[in-house]
Parts: structure tokens; sequence; C-alpha cells
């Protein structure tokens, strides 16, 4: 998630020669259109077909996609080894406010192309770090403005925002949990206007992602202060969400390491345990990413079964990672396995009600050209109608349900059903036990439900 880092700009509108480039087309194509698995065209659709009904409901409605800004118009394509590779002809690479409010219309250039009618930002994406706090409230005002614009002529919506508390040096030792109390009032300040900004633009939630909120050593850290002030922190947030007006939830979205060497927010069941120590829960649900959890040493299915089961997935940041490779590559989506995988979670808990899909994913590097920002999205989008209608294939046609059932039916009734309802204890269960003798266990069918699964893909 990168951060622009800029130092210095100014606050005048675009000049005439700025407004005319505003015109050009960046990207190279018409509007993705829907073909079919039959066509060779690689800027079309095979599998997602927006306006399609699946029980009842268009595949838009399903899977409500997202684009990130700062993948599609900020990520340069460097990596640990290597400058930017992207060709971004729209970005003159200055820090001023006017480079940053002409990205926006080419954004929504992109947005238009592929049909996708959610996005989400970082504040240091879309606006300038300059040399103040105010300086860099008011380029992001300029920028909000400009966004305000570009969603009402469009319809386009805000999916949600956020604040890059992990960037710049001062966070270099945390936002929230820094150990300098100056460094906390300025991550306050920052988060205070980048809620106010997702509001003014009707944003439909809000995202913590807590980069730098963990610890390198134990040995200079007070993990009980920090998670204290982190917490403290947290409801600030939600207090000034009522004062302002803004109704959306909150999302926390975990990862375990990476730049640090523990964060807080290391997976699933470590942030719902932290916001019920707290008195969060009513106020926050979880914004999953895919290679967020395989840092985790967890499988997506099982941080989205964790957070459905909590009554607590609001949002995912939809891409994968590399096994072969040990930090977070932001890969696009394109395995169906993963992608039905995850509609199957999906599904079972009703759809979303809040969030989406966000591509939180990058081009690789060898993929500079700014076509492949759309044969990425395709990838990704039509990975995900896949793996929708796979997903409500198995559910219709009921097998795997019904497996799963009928592995533990024998809580349904007798015995089973006092446990579940608290009606009986260990004196119980041992006279049971004493009585009835070795229990028979049935097969768990892995290999064949394995088996079931890849009849549908």
């Amino acid at each position: 998630m990168p951060c622009d880092k800029s130092t210095h700009s100014t606050t005048q509108p675009p000049d005439a020669a700025q407004s005319a480039a505003l015109d050009m087309q960046y990207f190279d194509c018409d509007k993705i259109q829907y073909e079919g698995a039959s066509s060779k065209n690689p800027l079309a659709f095979k599998h997602y077909n927006a306006d399609a009904l699946i029980d009842g409901k268009s595949m838009k409605e399903h899977l409500r996609f997202a684009a990130p800004y700062w993948h599609v118009m900020r990520n340069e394509l460097s990596d640990p080894f290597g400058g930017g590779t992207a060709v971004m002809p729209w970005d003159d690479r200055s820090s001023s406010v006017e480079n940053a409010v002409a990205r926006v219309d080419v954004f929504f250039e992109f947005l238009e192309k592929m049909g996708i009618d959610f996005y989400c930002w970082h504040d240091r994406d879309i606006a300038p770090e300059l040399n103040n706090l105010a300086a860099s409230n008011a380029a992001l005002d300029a920028v909000v403005a400009k966004l305000k614009a570009k969603q009402k002529e469009t319809g386009v919506q805000l999916l949600w925002g956020t604040a890059c508390l992990f960037s710049h040096p001062r966070y270099s030792q945390g936002g929230a949990t820094s150990p300098d109390a100056n460094v906390y009032a300025y991550a306050a300040a920052q988060v205070k206007k980048a809620l106010e900004c997702t509001n003014e633009l009707d944003g439909l939630g809000y995202t913590f992602w807590g980069g730098r909120e963990g610890y390198a050593t134990l040995l200079n850290t007070n993990m009980k202060r920090e998670l204290d002030h982190l917490a403290a922190f947290l409801h600030m947030a939600v207090d000034h969400a009522k004062r302002i007006g803004f109704k959306g939830p909150f999302y926390i979205e975990p990862k375990p390491r990476e730049p640090s060497t523990h964060q807080y927010d290391s997976d699933a069941a470590a942030c719902l345990n932290f916001l019920r120590e707290y008195g969060l829960m009513d106020h926050f649900k979880l914004n999953i990413e895919t290679n967020h959890a395989t840092l985790a040493g967890h499988t997506m299915e099982h941080e989205l079964t964790v957070c459905t089961n909590a009554g607590m997935l609001g949002s995912i940041d939809a891409n994968r990672g590399d096994e072969l490779i040990g930090w977070d590559t932001d890969q696009f989506p394109t395995d169906i396995y993963l992608t039905t995988q995850v509609m199957l979670v999906v599904l079972e808990m009703g759809g979303f009600t809040t969030g989406g899909l966000n591509f939180d994913a990058k081009r690789r590097r060898e993929s500079h050209e700014p076509i492949d920002l759309i044969h990425a999205h395709i990838g990704g989008m039509d990975a995900f109608a896949r793996g929708l209608k796979i997903a409500h294939a198995i559910r219709q046609d009921g097998r795997l349900g019904d497996f799963v059932k009928a592995r533990y039916s024998s809580f349904d009734q007798d015995i089973g059903a006092k446990i579940e309802a608290g009606e009986v204890g260990f004196e119980e269960l041992e006279k049971f036990a004493l009585s009835n003798g070795e229990p028979t266990l049935g097969s768990g069918r892995q290999e064949m439900l394995e088996n079931l699964l890849n009849e549908f893909i």
C-alpha cells in the first residue's frame, strides 16, 4: 500500500495545458464487455457478466468490485531489488496538487472502462504529504473536491477510505502505538481528517491497517501500554464518527508481520480478541486479505470462516501471494479454487452487507504498460465471476452441505443435543460413555469431497 511521500506543493488549480491533458484517453481500449467463454479477445470478460442473475442478484451486486487508488494510480512497480518500471504518461512525477488532481480523471477513466463501481484510497495516495499538516489537509481537500465531482458525474462510490500511518518516517515506530505522544497526536489528527474526507465522499466504510502497529523487539516495548493506547485511539475514532454523522462501519485489516516482527493485528482471531477485550465489537468488522492470511500461516478460507462465525466479516481485499516468496506480493487473484472458496463463504453468510471485493493487487514489475492494468483486472474479475458461479452451483447441488450436516448429526439429537443445549456436565457424559461403550467414528471423506469440488471446477 504505497503512500505519496512528497514534501512540497502548491494548491493552484490546473492550468489550461493540464486541463487539456485531462481529455486524453490513457487506456488504449474501449469499455470492457462480456463476450463469453468462447471469446479469444484478451480485452473482454469471459465469465463476468455484470447484470447476469445468480440466485436473484446480479453478478455486480454479489461481487461489489472495487479498485484501490494506491495500486492503480500510484504503484510504480518497484520491488526490494529494483526501482519502478510503470509507465504512467498521465503523471509528471511531481508532488504538486495539480498533478494529484489530474490523476483523478485518469482513475475514473479506468473505472469506467472496467465497469467497476467502487474504489478505495489512502489519504497520502490521493493527495501529497506536504511540509506541514495544514498544507497536507488543504491538498487533500482539493483532491476530495475533484473526487466528489467525479462520483456525482459517474455514480461510482467510495467503498472505504483510510489514513496512511506507515510510510512517513514519523511512523517508523507506529502511529496509534508509537512510544511518542507527539507522533500519536499527529496520527490522530491525520485519521480525523481522513475520516472527515471519507464522510464528505459518502464513503461506505473506513479501514485501519496497522502496518507499523507492532514491534521489532520486546526489549524496548511495553506491549500492554501500546495496546491500551491503540484501543483508546480507536474509541476516539468511533466518537468522532458519531460527531460528524459518519454511518459506515470501521474495518480492521489483519496482517501478521512485515514490516514489523510482530503486528498486533496479526490475524482474524487476534483482531477479534482485541476488539472483544476493549469493547469495540459493536463498531468494527474485519477486512480480510488473502496475502495477509497466507503470511499468517492460514488459508483465506480459514480467515474468512473465523470472521463469519463471529458475524464480523465486513470486506475483502482480493489478491493472492506467492508461496515461494516470503513477503506481501499482492498478486492478482487467478486461482479458481481460491475464488470458489472465498465465494462459498460469502454466499454462506448471505452475501456482502457492507464492503466488497477490493483488488488490493498490483501488476508484476514486467507488466509495466497502462493496458496491463486492464488485463490484470479482467483476470481478477473473471476469476471471481467463475468462483461465484461454481460456489452457487455447489450450494444448489447440496451434496457438500448435506455431508457436513450429516457429519455433525449426532449433535442434533439425544446426548448431542443436550451437550449443545448446556443440559449436561462431565458426570452425565461419563455415565453415557460407560453405558454406550467405544464410539464408532465415521470417515471424514476428505478425498471424496475434494473430488466433489473438482466436479464443479
